[in-house]
């Protein structure tokens, strides 16, 4: 008979109620896989879109599904050719996106380069907490920005999720000056995070504020990529997550000599290691904010949903992390 665990699982697309706790068949390890004991997994705007027939469902296959792509646990057991870890490690990661991740379950295979050992120095419900966003982060500060010394940064949505650790990222690596769009309610966690000037989008408008900016990472749509061009430096780089920049932007950053650009996060072990060095190093920490157990993944789409959540909402799949 089967090994079995337990998984969040979907039939239909829709609210957070079509996500429901079953048992199912745990996976075992191909050649170049890791089996991971899942001890907690980040939940993420993209988790509820897909969840509802948005986001990326097209990539997902038939259903029923388990969505979910970043976790954190241990090696169970390793795949035919796998030299990086062994049983026992602690790791985390972003796995097996943009298809379907599985990761909203106690067990998940993925591939042992998407991985990296765990930082010593947090918890599983941290690390999981990291993945996702702070890839996204990185490769729009470093690999497309070019953020280092001398750089003004500019991060719309700084309180969120991404835009956090956006923050903590560009200040890591040396920007001069880093502008954020968000809630004066925020404003001491951002300033922990390493933020120079929190810009209340509700009171100010940031064109009035921000200038010469060097780098944009823009998590909130809408006009702000076309109002954010008009403040940025000539070579300057506006990275747009979640939608592509539009044609007037596209048009006014051409003009302007802009590099206006639309990003979807990749999978890479390189760049998942140089985030765990920051995190080691006491440079980057995400801010968690709910913590649910793992039958309760339909109260926590519920909360990334609704905004309430003043942090990353992360599922715990094993007591006591």
């Amino acid at each position: 008979m089967p090994a079995m665990m337990r998984a969040i699982r979907q039939h239909e697309f829709g609210g957070p109620e079509v996500l429901r706790l079953e048992e199912v068949e745990r996976p075992e390890p191909l050649w170049t896989e890791v089996l991971i004991r899942v001890h907690a997994a980040g939940v993420n705007p993209v988790d509820c879109k897909t969840r509802a027939g948005g986001g990326i469902s097209g990539s997902q296959g038939k259903l029923p599904i388990t969505i979910g792509w970043d976790v954190s646990g241990v090696v169970e057991a390793v795949g035919s050719g796998v030299t990086r870890f062994a049983p026992g490690d602690e790791v985390y990661g972003m796995v097996n996106f943009p298809r379907v991740g599985e990761a909203y379950a106690e067990y998940v295979a993925a591939d042992s380069r998407q991985l990296a050992r765990k930082p010593a120095n947090i918890s599983h419900v941290e690390a999981a907490a990291i993945p996702l966003v702070s890839l996204t982060a990185w490769q729009s500060l470093v690999s497309v920005g070019g953020v280092g010394p001398g750089k003004r940064v500019l991060v719309h949505g700084a309180g969120g999720g991404l835009g956090h650790l956006a923050v903590q990222i560009a200040r890591a690596r040396g920007a001069s000056y880093i502008y954020g769009t968000g809630l004066e309610s925020q404003a001491d966690i951002l300033r922990g995070c390493g933020l120079d000037e929190l810009i209340d989008y509700t009171k100010q408008s940031f064109e009035e504020i921000a200038h010469d900016v060097d780098i944009v990472v823009d998590t909130v749509a809408g006009d702000n990529g076309l109002r954010s061009v008009k403040v940025m430096r000539p070579g300057g780089a506006l990275i747009s997550l979640p939608v592509p920049p539009s044609e007037a932007t596209l048009q006014e950053a051409e003009r302007r000599g802009v590099r206006a650009v639309s990003l979807t996060v990749e999978g890479d072990r390189a760049d998942l290691e140089a985030i765990t060095a920051l995190v080691e190093a006491g440079a980057l920490r995400p801010h968690v904010g709910d913590v649910l157990p793992l039958e309760r993944a339909d109260q926590a789409h519920e909360i990334v949903e609704s905004g309430r959540s003043r942090g990353k909402v992360v599922l715990r799949v094993v007591e006591g992390e």
